[in-house]
């Protein structure tokens, strides 16, 4: 009984993250503005909690910075896959975000002079050519990439970068305290940005309502917290590698409700895209190994 906890406890987790994309195709509310909410809300109901229970630990200047950068860059994530989600569909918003484990191995090799194993290199090239199978040929040898194409890879690219920066954050801050501080930033950032942009913060259907809270109790907080038990309990390799599931349970999903169609090359090609994710997870020596399965723990897309 004591293995079977966390393993329902992630299967729960993964879970609660496959439905966001179904509720933000839902078009309830503008995407930037339902990302604010997602992070504006989880942060009031977290903050108390922290408060009365005295477990929020103020870190030093420095990682304080860190987790500040860190709610920026994870608010942008989920500000364009929003957005990216409402202007393609479910399906493919999720798996081209789900190349975040590749672009965390290409930016380590590039600026961080970390080499990737040979494998990292071969799963690449098995993912990509996946992607190009799943989004159709044509795109790629026309170079006709639409906006949705292109905020999907940006927010894994986004993503990517959070994972780097609060790698060396969690090495001083808990998990706990981290998320608090990067929700208060992460919900200023979306605050002005949602300003900027003139997107309505009030207005919305008692529905739409609901959604955010959904999005803000279900996405952001038992999501993340049933992941973080679980990997607490389990191997973090088996973590990281079942969270990819995300995106296949949300094809399934917007398939049922949201009547997407799903062709036979989105099937196949999300499959290789899936299959070269997991190829670059092989070798124990690989870097963004660890990177992804240490970060998983703290927010979800």
């Amino acid at each position: 009984m004591t293995n079977a906890k966390p393993r329902l406890a992630l299967a729960f987790g993964i879970l609660c993250i496959s439905i966001f994309p179904i509720l933000v195709k839902l078009r309830l509310t503008p995407g930037l503005i339902s990302a604010f909410y997602r992070m504006a809300i989880a942060f009031s109901l977290l903050l108390p909690y922290m408060l009365i229970t005295k477990k929020f630990k103020l870190p030093q200047k420095k990682y304080i910075l860190l987790a500040i950068i860190c709610g920026v860059l994870f608010a942008s994530d989920v500000a364009v896959w929003n957005i990216a989600i409402q202007e393609s569909s479910a399906t493919q918003a999720s798996l081209l975000t789900n190349l975040s484990p590749l672009w965390v191995g290409i930016i380590s090799y590039v600026f961080l002079k970390i080499k990737p194993a040979t494998n990292f290199w071969i799963g690449t090239t098995v993912a990509l050519f996946g992607m190009a199978m799943l989004v159709g040929f044509k795109f790629f040898l026309e170079l006709d990439f639409d906006n949705a194409f292109m905020l999907a890879v940006l927010s894994g690219i986004f993503y990517s970068i959070y994972l780097l920066v609060s790698k060396k954050a969690l090495s001083q801050i808990d998990v706990l305290s981290f998320m608090t501080i990067s929700l208060l930033a992460s919900s200023i950032y979306l605050t002005i940005a949602c300003l900027l942009m003139n997107e309505p913060f009030t207005g919305f259907t008692d529905m739409g309502w609901f959604v955010l809270l959904l999005q803000a109790v279900v996405c952001q907080l038992m999501a993340w917290l049933s992941i973080s038990f679980a990997t607490q309990h389990m191997r973090p390799t088996r973590v990281s590698l079942s969270l990819l599931a995300q995106a296949v349970i949300t094809a399934l999903l917007a398939w049922v409700f949201l009547d997407e169609k799903i062709t036979i090359n989105m099937v196949i090609g999300g499959l290789i895209l899936l299959i070269g994710i997991r190829i670059t997870f092989y070798t124990k020596t690989l870097s963004i190994k660890n990177l992804k399965t240490n970060n998983q723990t703290n927010t979800a897309q």
